[in-house]
């Protein structure tokens, strides 16, 4: 430690250099550091998905539901694996620990779903895989409303034209969708009709899925050249399922209207959204794992912006903020910078009142910028972000800083006004550094004592200690 203190006191003027060199990079790296609200406390989870309808919430559970729990339960990196049963479908959320190579961990779960899915009943639908998403990252929710086109219509762009537009943002890893009509096509059998003609439920169910198959016509050959022959394209409408045929009798096509009622009906709701007090769509928007939420906020609201002037030719009302964690994270750090900078000015203030020397308080003072914006710098390089937690650190770390900085400073002017007086005065240089090899080491003992008490929540693995753990990392660097 002396070596370095008579190293930076022979080259004083090197030091000075670098010290605002420093400081100059600091700022633009503190200027370009990522905002959030909260550190990431909850560990990231991805959750699969699988359909099978008509089944029951026991068949759900016995049928696909354990055996999908079995199989993950082993993956890399899983910590944890909740599941939920409900009739139709099967939700198993799986966490991750702290250190799991997240991309890693998520290869090993699709490689077990494709093994395990010859295991489970051929009337289910393949498991679905949602993206790699973190415990508490919904960014927006925002709503649509709209008194001229009916709930079909209004989901339909939902999903079709607004949600795509959403996840093809960067840091965009989900958007659900709740609210509206999704259209259904209900075929209601007629078991007299069906029985008259011959024909079963079985065949009706074979011969719907027909009425809409897109089959290739092949090709003619002329001379010189080869014609495709391309089919329609079928669309799911009811003109078009009534028309399928269900077999022949008697020579005459039987067609699907003839044994069946076909209509355009709401598909069954898992849930609705209430608009400002009305039925509208609601969306909510997650960001991915790693992503900036001030930056993917505001690429969703710039896309949200350039949607609005033609939803509103249709006559639908956007809501685009009606909850929007953005915002507390800019009057959060908002309000933390604006104490840092009082306190910062308190300190200046007891600095001249304390010291009575302008010069001696600003060299003392300059110890804070440098030493917060090299934490700042320090959090960034190991992936931490600037929330309120850091910043909390940061600002409670601030008196010991002064603190380290006024012994060795206040020390120093004692030493010069005692060797200025002396009838043999010493060199400036040796009296600066001799001063400061006086209590350089009680001050890094006395600095050691206070980091230790942090260590324990830095090290702590629970909720907690992922929570306070960046104040503890903050204060000690």
């Amino acid at each position: 430690m002396e070596w370095l203190i008579a190293l930076c006191v022979r080259h004083r003027v090197v030091v000075t250099i670098l010290s605002v060199l420093v400081l100059v990079l600091e700022i633009w790296g503190a200027w370009n550091t990522s905002l959030d609200v909260f550190p990431e406390f909850a560990p990231s989870q991805l959750t699969v998905y699988t359909e099978a309808e008509g089944f029951t919430a026991e068949q759900i559970e016995q049928l696909l539901t354990l055996p999908i729990e079995k199989t993950l339960s082993g993956a890399s990196g899983v910590a944890t694996v909740r599941s939920e049963s409900i009739p139709g479908l099967s939700v198993i959320t799986v966490s991750f620990t702290r250190t799991a190579n997240l991309f890693t961990a998520r290869q090993d779960i699709t490689d077990r779903l494709a093994v395990v899915r010859t295991d489970l009943p051929t009337e289910a639908g393949v498991p679905q895989l949602s993206p790699l998403t973190p415990g508490t990252r919904d960014i927006l929710k925002v709503g649509m409303t709209s008194e001229k086109i009916d709930p079909y219509t209004l989901r339909d762009i939902a999903d079709y034209v607004i949600k795509p537009r959403l996840l093809a943002l960067p840091g965009v890893a989900v958007v659900k969708v709740f609210g509206g009509a999704v259209r259904e096509i209900h075929i209601q059998p007629d078991p007299n009709l069906l029985t008259a003609y011959g024909f079963s439920v079985p065949d009706l169910i074979k011969a719907a899925p027909a009425a809409l198959a897109l089959r290739g016509a092949g090709f003619i050959d002329l001379q010189g050249q080869r014609i495709l022959i391309q089919t329609p394209t079928p669309s799911p409408d009811v003109s078009v399922i009534g028309d399928g045929i269900l077999g022949v009798r008697n020579g005459t096509p039987v067609r699907l209207r003839d044994v069946a009622t076909i209509e355009q009906e709401p598909a069954q709701r898992a849930g609705d959204a209430l608009i400002q007090g009305g039925p509208g769509v609601l969306f909510s928007v997650s960001s991915q794992t790693g992503a900036n939420t001030l930056e993917t906020t505001r690429a969703v609201e710039q896309t949200l912006v350039a949607l609005a002037p033609s939803l509103r030719t249709e006559g639908i009302t956007l809501y685009p903020a009606l909850h929007q964690p953005a915002t507390f994270i800019e009057r959060a750090l908002g309000g933390l910078e604006r104490s840092m900078v009082i306190a910062a000015l308190l300190i200046f203030i007891a600095l001249i009142a304390f010291l009575r020397d302008v010069r001696s308080a600003i060299i003392s003072f300059i110890s804070i910028p440098l030493s917060v914006l090299a934490a700042i710098a320090v959090l960034d390089f190991f992936g931490y972000t600037l929330n309120t937690m850091t910043l909390s650190g940061l600002i409670v770390a601030l008196g010991v800083l002064v603190d380290d900085a006024v012994v060795s400073v206040e020390n120093i002017l004692r030493r010069l006004r005692d060797n200025s007086q002396s009838p043999t005065p010493l060199p400036r240089t040796d009296v600066i550094r001799n001063a400061s090899f006086e209590v350089h080491g009680p001050i890094f003992y006395a600095t050691l004592v206070v980091l230790v008490v942090f260590v324990p929540e830095l090290l702590s693995s629970s909720v907690q200690g992922r929570f306070v753990g960046p104040l503890a990392l903050a204060f000690i660097l």
